[in-house]
């Protein structure tokens, strides 16, 4: 008797990341380039410059926007075809213990729904499972999945493990 096996398709994986400094893109291009993945970069209408992102200067962007959660900075585009994806990650580096308010904003202006949602940083020193956990209480109706934090300055090994927890997080199809 004849047997036909097919193959469990790959599921459709989509990398978007919020990146005023490049780090985290660097980290979004990496997965990508080993996953396969489309990338997306969550871009401000109103670009964030260095001193914007200066987390030394109380007066910076991104301090009034940490200090005011409702503020939500216009994106700049959104992704094509999002309807066709899997998993969406949402990468972003943390600020003030949290996800940038424009993170918010992403998910906001996208119909999640239905996908798996990893949740993936960059910090010179947070972790991710308070900015992670905060997400989940905002937006319950997600599937989200906790990702990890590649930290400042990792040692090639460091970053080659946060590649691999992440590209494991992909849930087979």
């Amino acid at each position: 008797m004849f047997m036909a096996t097919c193959a469990a398709k790959d599921p459709k994986v989509l990398i978007s990341y919020f990146s005023p400094t490049g780090t985290t893109k660097s980290l979004a291009q990496e997965l990508g380039s080993v996953t396969g993945a489309d990338l997306f970069e969550i871009e401000g209408a109103q670009p964030y410059t260095a001193d914007d992102v200066n987390l030394g200067n109380r007066e910076a962007r991104a301090f009034k926007e940490m200090a005011d959660k409702s503020l939500r900075p216009e994106v700049k585009g959104k992704p094509d075809k999002l309807k066709s994806y899997d998993v969406v990650f949402i990468g972003f580096p943390i600020w003030g213990d949290a996800a940038p308010n424009i993170i918010n904003t992403f998910i906001e202006q996208n119909d999640l729904k239905g996908k798996t949602v990893i949740i993936f940083s960059t910090s010179g020193s947070s972790n991710l499972t308070n900015s992670y956990n905060k997400l989940k209480e905002q937006y319950p109706d997600l599937k989200m999945v906790e990702g990890t934090t590649l930290k400042r300055n990792p040692t090639p090994e460091a970053r080659q493990n946060v590649i691999n927890t992440l590209k494991e997080a992909i849930p087979a199809k």
